[in-house]
């Protein structure tokens, strides 16, 4: 592990982030692999309401995505430090609520999405070079998740090393400046956003099929009768979606670095989660006019298949084979691979100046609450950052424990909006350079949302809650034995 020089107290982080940076933080953090991939999950639980069922869920994953954005704003505004919601859930609520937050955040959100998107990336690196495969070459061990229908087998393969080869070197990258991370991040953003948006525009007025248009929009509302009833199935397809949309708050992280914080950082919050919302439901729309929804799980070829039974679950290249042909798996594998460095590259950065508040609050590792000498960045909370989740990379295959946070993270965007309201009755002379959009109304509607969300996970999918309650409660004892240990 790489190690920097202890800074000394007066160290502080250099404002490196401007307002494009801070833009593309928003936008490559929340654009990973999800928008490509999660459709066909959607698809199949929401097939008998049609298109409409598909798209029903990306509106109101984007709803509820921009309520809680726009509610953020007045508290990035009026706490423009690292750590971003750690601190707004320290202040507005209590240290152990802000310490809970830090603690699912290291252990499992941040680390564990870094893996996710990693393996995601070698993944699809095997596309383009075949000898980059999850052939395990070293077993570790085996796990059963809970929940999950195969045992996970833990251990080194290609694919597995290029992931970890992967955050290393973003994480080299991070840690030789914060401006530089930032325009890395920025470039790959740029790309990925391209990329998407030729997508987009070839689905919908290029390659746009005729005969798949007229059946897909011809039974737009499907067979199955829209009642209440339905809230439950939405509720748990939105998990996926919700996952691709996800990290639009890692930009309150790194708020001591980004200039002019009081006006940028709510701009970016704002512009950035309605630009990608935006561009999610034209994806959609664009995957809906060359793949039919309903598909055969059977079929030879990815028409057939439709957006339901894509091969490997891949959304996106199957509507760039029907396009291109077969250079459209290609130049898809060449898209992801993009957009998962940009989103790991936002990820790397941002984590670890949590890690930094947390231990300047003394609950954390001394070392993270330091800044390298030359570089200002929290070296030793990025590299140790990089050290748990190329470990996660060893079992290959993040993405079911992901599923076990989101009931964690929802709980954590729903107190922290509480604590919104909190602060305003607490601390109402506290200078507030933008108010939350819409308070009360919209801020008290996302906490009404979520937590109707919350109980439908609880229902539909245990298995996959009650883990991610387990990891926040874990937290707690930990919480107590630091505080005592640093007294």
């Amino acid at each position: 592990m790489a190690t920097d020089p202890a800074a000394p107290a007066h160290e502080e982080f250099v404002r490196g982030i401007g307002p494009i940076q801070a833009l593309s933080l928003v936008v490559g953090t929340m654009i990973g692999s999800g928008i490509f991939i999660v459709s066909a999950d959607i698809g199949r639980l929401m097939g008998a309401w049609g298109p409409a069922g598909l798209m029903l869920v990306w509106v109101v994953t984007g709803v509820m995505t921009m309520a809680g954005a726009l509610s953020y704003v007045e508290l990035a505004a009026m706490m423009p430090k690292a750590g971003g919601q750690y601190v707004f859930l320290r202040e507005g609520l209590s240290p152990l609520a802000g310490f809970l937050y830090g603690w699912t955040l290291f252990t499992v959100i941040q680390a564990g999405t870094i893996a996710a998107v990693a393996v995601a990336f070698a993944k699809f690196l095997a596309v383009l070079l075949p000898g980059v495969s999850d052939t395990v070459m070293l077993a570790l061990g085996s796990i059963r998740l809970p929940g999950a229908a195969n045992a996970i087998t833990i251990g080194v393969s290609p694919q597995r090393l290029v992931a970890i080869a992967s955050i290393l070197g973003l994480t080299w990258i991070n840690y030789r400046g914060v401006s530089l991370g930032a325009r890395f991040q920025t470039t790959l953003t740029f790309a990925k956003v391209g990329a998407l948006a030729a997508l987009i525009v070839l689905g919908l007025v290029v390659y746009r099929q005729p005969d798949v248009v007229a059946v897909n929009f011809g039974n737009f509302l499907g067979s199955a009768p829209w009642t209440l009833a339905l809230v439950p199935l939405v509720g748990a397809a939105m998990v996926g979606s919700l996952f691709s949309s996800d990290a639009w708050n890692n930009v309150t992280f790194a708020a001591a670095e980004v200039r002019n914080p009081t006006r940028n950082l709510p701009l970016a919050l704002a512009a950035g989660t309605a630009l990608v919302t935006l561009f999610y439901l034209l994806a959609n729309l664009a995957y809906l006019s060359v793949l039919p929804l309903i598909g055969d799980p059977n079929g030879a070829t990815a028409l057939t298949r439709g957006i339901q039974y894509a091969s490997a679950d891949r959304v996106g290249t199957a509507a760039v084979e029907v396009m291109l042909g077969s250079a459209g798996g290609v130049a898809m594998a060449i898209a992801i691979i993009i957009s998962t460095l940009g989103c790991n590259a936002g990820l790397i950065l941002a984590g670890p100046r949590v890690y930094y508040a947390m231990s300047r609050d003394r609950l954390f590792f001394e070392r993270a609450g330091h800044l390298h000498t030359g570089y200002h960045t929290p070296g030793w909370g990025l590299w140790i950052q990089a050290l748990w989740a190329s470990l996660l990379c060893l079992s290959g295959t993040y993405n079911q424990l992901l599923d076990y946070v989101i009931f964690a993270a929802l709980v954590f965007y729903l107190l922290t909006t509480v604590a919104l309201f909190r602060l305003r009755r607490i601390q109402p002379d506290l200078p507030r350079p933008v108010k939350a959009v819409g308070y009360p109304v919209v801020p008290a509607l996302y906490i009404v949302g979520i937590a109707v969300l919350l109980v439908v996970l609880l229902v539909e999918k245990p298995l996959f809650t009650w883990p991610g309650l387990l990891i926040v409660a874990l937290g707690i004892p930990v919480y107590f034995v630091w505080r005592r240990g640093r007294a």
